[in-house]
């Protein structure tokens, strides 16, 4: 089995190693990276037998390099990575924003690289991921990336020049439901609710929906009309979501996320 190394063990590269060790990689064959010495202990004594690793060990050590570091501070890891990296290593990019052509750019020639838009329910392997190969990535590394990130959810190929809008979308898409889910909550405490009771009400009421649209075959808009009977109290609620534009503000929402992916990348072009 390949060795894998985890470049930022945040929350998400811990999950990620997570989901590996549940889906049977031997935590001998697992490393990972982390800038503060607190936090590699921590993860050392919460899985036994996987071993905190410097960036340079780790590029000769590991066949699968998970670059899971926040966009801004991918430089010095390029830096670290650029002498050490040849085309027998594959490198898996978890940084919103940035593009494939980075990688290519900065490491050497032939060395493959395949981009990858995780989202936060990783951490309950829930994930929706979203991947794209590089110029250098085969089908088989492909299908390599694949096999990993089913141990943490649901996985789909896409090109890469719809990475910014899967990043807006699907990436961001968590916080827009914890978002409303905090608006709903308030609600609930503004009708007279306590507010565990409304925070009870709320989120079963999400998780439900949540598999109806999973599980079913209808649209959204099938099973929305479904709960919108002539005259009464939902019909009231949808017109005052209209009436203050949420939809359209949505749509705003979205599209300014997919801006700031599209600037996180502009920003590493030179």
């Amino acid at each position: 089995m390949s060795v894998i190394a985890v470049l930022g063990a945040g929350k998400i590269g811990e999950a990620l190693l997570s989901g590996l060790l549940n889906g049977g990689h031997e935590p001998g064959d697992l490393l990972f990276t982390e800038r503060y010495e607190e936090r590699a202990r921590e993860l050392e004594t919460r899985y036994p037998g996987m071993k905190a690793a410097t960036v340079a060990d780790a590029a000769r050590r590991a066949d699968i390099l998970v670059v899971a570091v926040k966009p801004q501070d991918i430089e010095p890891v390029l830096d670290e990575l650029a002498p050490l990296l040849g085309t027998a290593s594959l490198v898996v990019s978890l940084c919103a924003g940035l593009p494939t052509a980075l990688y290519e750019r900065r490491l050497a020639a032939g060395v493959p690289v395949v981009r990858v838009m995780p989202n936060t329910p990783m951490l309950v392997g829930e994930a929706m991921s979203a991947i794209s190969p590089g110029k250098h990535a085969t089908p088989e590394h492909l299908a390599t990336v694949k096999e990993l990130l089913s141990h943490v959810g649901q996985v789909v190929e896409v090109p890469e020049r719809q990475q910014d809008a899967v990043t807006a979308l699907s990436g961001s898409g968590p916080a827009y439901f914890f978002y409303l889910v905090e608006a709903m909550i308030d609600a609930g405490i503004l009708l007279g609710l306590p507010r565990a009771l409304a925070g009870q009400l709320i989120i079963q009421s999400a998780v439900g929906a949540a598999k109806m649209l999973a599980e079913g075959q209808d649209h959204p808009v099938l099973l929305r009309e479904a709960v919108t009977s002539p005259a009464g109290t939902t019909i009231n609620a949808i017109r005052e979501l209209e009436k203050h534009g949420v939809r359209a503000a949505l749509l705003d929402a979205i599209e300014a996320a997919r801006d700031r992916s599209e600037e996180l990348g502009r920003a590493h072009e030179n």
